[in-house]
């Protein structure tokens, strides 16, 4: 509810939009989600930009959260389906 998220202790700054992409991974942990699926429930179902700015706000979200973006932990990418979130 209070829509914060800290790692480490640190609070980490998120754009409304990023806090929700990471929300709902997290709610799914473990499971992949597609981009279309996260396009849909983020952007909406009326949405005609284009699909990879999902990828750009996972790209941000590496950058802010992981210890080496090139190599996330956190969020991965499960080529050709979409991402999980391991946390």
């Amino acid at each position: 509810a209070a829509r914060r998220l800290s790692l480490a202790g640190r609070p980490i700054g998120l754009t409304p939009r990023e806090f929700d992409l990471i929300a709902l991974l997290m709610r799914h942990r473990g499971a992949v989600i597609s981009r279309g699926l996260l396009l849909s429930r983020l952007w909406g179902d009326d949405y005609v930009g284009d699909a990879r700015t999902v990828d750009v706000h996972i790209h941000w979200l590496r950058q802010k959260l992981e210890k080496d973006p090139a190599q996330p932990e956190r969020i991965q990418t499960v080529r050709g389906v979409g991402y999980r979130f391991e946390g």
